[in-house]
């Protein structure tokens, strides 16, 4: 090969190095490598909603939030208005929503704030029960949730209350009351 059979490669070359040399003198490259800002956020949207199946492909879980938004410092999920069904096979599903929620980067914890509640409805078999707290905390995948705040239970026509709660809400349901609980039952 000859000199002349190179030139362009040689021309190529030449021009590389100087954009390279031009880039490194102007500063451009720093631009691009920005350092982020503490806790913001690489994700969101509105109108969120995400499923889970079980291992027989029927729904599990559903989570609907008004605003979700993901932070890549730490991994957590914010939401606005979370609304989360957790469904049985043989009862209606139970519904939990509060006015925010954070879901921890593992995805194994749900804190939910402000007023919270906690629905089943009535079908053949089940009672209907409400529950109104709040600062819950959920673990999804056990079906468990615990609050140390202020719960009340309705249970139409029964009235329960009562300060800090445990409730399995996957069969067998376990709920407890731990301390200051006064109730009101009507009898037939």
């Amino acid at each position: 090969m000859s000199l002349t059979e190179n030139k362009p490669y040689l021309y190529l070359a030449v021009i590389a190095f100087m954009s390279w040399w031009l880039v490194k003198m102007t500063g451009v490259e720093e631009i691009f490598h920005a350092p982020t800002p503490a806790h913001s956020p690489d994700y969101s949207s509105k109108g969120y909603t995400k499923w889970e199946m079980s291992q027989l492909g029927t729904l599990k879980n559903k989570l609907l939030a008004d605003e979700l938004i993901h932070y890549s410092d730490d991994g957590t999920t914010h939401m606005v208005n979370p609304i989360m069904y957790s469904h049985n096979e043989k009862t209606p599903p139970w519904v939990i929503k509060s006015d925010t929620g954070i879901l921890s980067g593992d995805g194994k914890d749900l804190f939910l704030n402000g007023k919270v509640i906690i629905d089943r409805a009535k079908a053949p078999g089940v009672t209907a029960l409400t529950i109104n707290t709040s600062k819950l905390k959920v673990k999804p995948e056990i079906s468990y949730a615990e609050t140390n705040e202020w719960a009340e239970l309705i249970s139409p026509p029964n009235k329960t209350t009562g300060t800090g709660m445990k409730l399995t809400y996957a069969p067998p349901i376990h709920l407890e009351l731990l301390a200051n609980v006064k109730g009101r039952y009507e009898t037939k």
